[in-house]
Parts: C-alpha cells; structure tokens; sequence
C-alpha cells in the first residue's frame, strides 16, 4: 500500500512537472550544467593528478637521486681554455654512502656523456650511460629485446650495449638487433640488449633514463672516456673532470628515506667545499603531489557546492511560483481530506524529480566531456566513482534542501483562503 502510494505520488509529481515542459527544462539547466562541469573538472584533475603521480612512482618511492651540479662560480671561467672545471660526486662517495649507511640496500653509480654514435651510414648523437647492472633493479624499465647489463659485464670489462628503443629504431633500422656491433666515439660496443625508456620530467625531477640513452659497464666507461670531458661548440671551450654524474640511492624501508637523505646531504657538506650536487627524493615530491591533489579536490568540491546551489536557487524560485499558480488546487485537495504532509511531500517529490533528472543528464554531459578531451587532445582523463557519487548526491541534496520552503509554504497554505483564489 505504501508502495503504491509512493509510485502515484511519484507519477502525480512527473505530470505536474511535465505540464510546463520548457519551463522544468529550464529548471533543470542549472544542476544539469553543475553536475555536468563538476564531473567533467574532476575528471580531468585526476587523470593530471595521476598522470604526475605515475611519473614520479617511476623513479622509485625508497629511492634518493643525488646528482652533480656545475656550480655557478665555475661558469664564469668555463670559456677559458686552460681552466677545467672540477666538481661533482666521487667515487669515493659512493663508497662512503655504501659503508656509511645501514638502511641503504645498494647505491647506483650513473657516469652520463654526450657521444657520436655510428653503424654503417647512420650516426645518431646519443647519451652513453656508464652504470651497473643494479641500474635496471632501481629504474625498472621493460626490456623490449635481448638482456640488460650483467655483473658479469662489468667483473670482464666487456664492451657490450643496451640501447633505448629510439635509438635502436634510428640506428638499426632494417638491420639486426642482439649481436649487431656499431660505434660509440672511436669504440666499437655489442649490442646485446634494447629497453624502453621513460624520458621526461617527474615535478622537479628530471627522471634518471632519456630515450637516446645507451647503457654500457661503467669500468667500461671510465677506461674508454675517463673523467675528464672536452666540448668545443659555437667558439666555446669547456674542460670538465667530473667522476659520478649520478648516485641513485635505494632504501630499504620507506619510512627510513627521509631520514638517510639527510644523513646523505651532512656527509656530502664535509666533503664537498662547494654545492656542487643536489639531492633529490621523490618520495617527498609524491607526498607533496598528493597533498596537492587533496587541496585540488577540496577547491573543485567547492565549486561543485556554488554552481549546483545557483541551480538549487532556481529550483526553488520555479516551485515558488508553481505554489501560487496551484493555490487553487491546494485548496480542493485539502477540502477532501488531503493532509498537510501529503502536500508537503507531494512538492518535495516535483524538487527531487527535477534535481535527479538534471542531475542524470549532467552526468551523462560530465562523461562525454572528458571523452571528447581525451579524444581531440590526448590529455589523459579518469572517471572515478567519487568523481560521479559527488556530484549526484550534491544535486539530489540541493533538491530537498531548496524544495522544503516551498513544500512548507505550499503545505500550510488555508483551505478556505485557497478555494477563493482565483
């Protein structure tokens, strides 16, 4: 029975709303629009937020990145031929960061350089990476052929390759991968291994792999290359001694990163007169990134709350003025026993039944948006089920909230003063 009672009401209420078509549509334009432009703003805001988040959970949450930095007083005197620039990372460094520190499981050393790179007719300049097999534990990358660097690599000093898929596409092209020989500088290597990379930047991180990377043993690099670099461009002469470009240090605990990231930099300051490095954790960019989020999400929550009371207010003007259009009927309705509550929800059903429809059609204009961003822009865009509970039950809120006024008025309005109305 009171199933019943619930469908007509329900059913009265639809009627009532659809004998003023243009007028309920119009209604409804306002939480169609807030629920639509809400829906699609966090959308957008999370496929972003992700997108940064993914980035910087790529170079490792336990892992620290320290790296060298020409300091500034040396790029003054760069240009002079007889000066050379000596400053950044050690191997005596990594030695002290190894021996120094219980919670580090192991630390990377990264020796990075510009070369000419050449196989047949085709030359390609690409950034020679001298490093250890652990490289590819703590920057895990998706091997595409062949292996990685080895310790044996390293223990025989072998003069073996892993490319990136650039390069191996540049340089390779219709050739052979695994077991092809080309040059590096005057050095002739064997690739044995291609990866993907991962290139780009990570907030203010620069991630430690670019896509024309190539990986060789760092033994290799330091006794083909050494330390000392040469670079002779536009009547510019630069001499530089650099040992370690990179040290990339893995944790073992992630509550312990913070913590052995500035033993690290204290260390460092006894040793290194000049700030000639930087540390860099990505675990604090990624807490720092998703306390952003949080703030985002709250600033969004908040214009989803002023756009669907703009529409909340619309709603209740219209049934205000629905309320004295129908005094009249009020007035009959009470006349043959109708109760004050069976108005009273017979209103709030109409304000319900607009807010959800709009709500619902919003929704459906708050899916198709990100789509069509996705679509036209390639900018990555995720729905969450927050991102569409959020904005409907906002709507269907604003709807009761706004609706009770004019239900209340429309409830207590005096059955005799109401069959007069004209």
């Amino acid at each position: 029975m009171k199933r019943t009672r619930i469908v007509r009401n329900v059913s009265l209420g639809v009627e009532n709303l659809l004998l003023h078509k243009l007028r309920s549509f119009l209604t409804m334009l306002g939480v169609v629009f807030g629920v639509g432009s809400v829906v699609a703003m966090l959308s957008v805001g999370e496929g972003a937020s992700q997108e940064a988040l993914e980035q910087i959970r790529k170079l490792g949450s336990n892992n620290i990145l320290i790296s060298s930095i020409k300091p500034t007083e040396e790029n003054a005197n760069s240009t002079n031929p007889s000066f050379m620039s000596i400053y950044g990372l050690t191997y005596a460094d990594q030695n002290r960061i190894d021996t120094g520190f219980r919670d580090i499981r192991r630390s990377v050393p990264v020796k990075a350089m510009r070369k000419d790179s050449r196989l047949g007719g085709r030359s390609l300049e690409l950034r020679v990476v001298g490093t250890t097999s652990a490289w590819f534990d703590v920057v895990p990358r998706q091997v595409v052929a062949g292996r990685v660097l080895l310790p044996r690599d390293q223990t025989h000093r072998s003069p073996v390759a892993v490319l990136t898929e650039f390069g191996a596409r540049k340089l390779l092209a219709t050739e052979g991968t695994i077991g092809q020989s080309f040059r590096i500088g005057g050095d002739t290597f064997e690739i044995v291994g291609i990866v993907r990379s991962e290139s780009g930047q990570a907030g203010s991180i620069q991630v430690p792999d670019q896509e024309v990377d190539v990986y060789i043993p760092i033994e290799v690099a330091q006794s083909y290359f050494g330390d000392v670099f040469t670079k002779r461009s536009s009547g510019t002469f630069i001499r530089e001694r650099v040992e370690l470009h990179q040290i990339i240090v893995e944790v073992d605990r992630t509550e312990a990163v913070e913590a052995v990231a500035s033993g690290i930099g204290t260390m460092l300051k006894r040793f290194h007169k000049k700030a000639d490095y930087i540390i860099s954790i990505p675990l604090a960019l990624l807490q720092e990134a998703e306390a952003t989020k949080r703030r985002f999400n709250i600033v969004l929550g908040s214009i989803a709350g002023i756009s669907l009371l703009v529409g909340g207010i619309g709603i209740m003007n219209i049934m205000l003025a629905s309320v004295t259009e129908r005094t009249r009927e009020i007035g009959i309705r009470r006349a043959i026993g109708a109760k004050k509550m069976q108005i009273l929800v017979q209103f709030l059903i109409e304000t319900v039944v607009l807010s959800t429809v709009g709500g619902l059609i919003g929704l459906g204009i708050g899916v198709l948006i990100p789509f069509l961003i996705t679509y036209f822009s390639g900018m990555p865009t995720v729905i969450t089920l927050s991102g569409i509970l959020l904005p409907i039950s906002i709507s269907l809120t604003i709807g009761l909230i706004f609706g009770i006024y004019p239900a209340t008025r429309a409830a207590g309005v005096d059955p005799i003063v109401a069959l007069r109305h004209e």
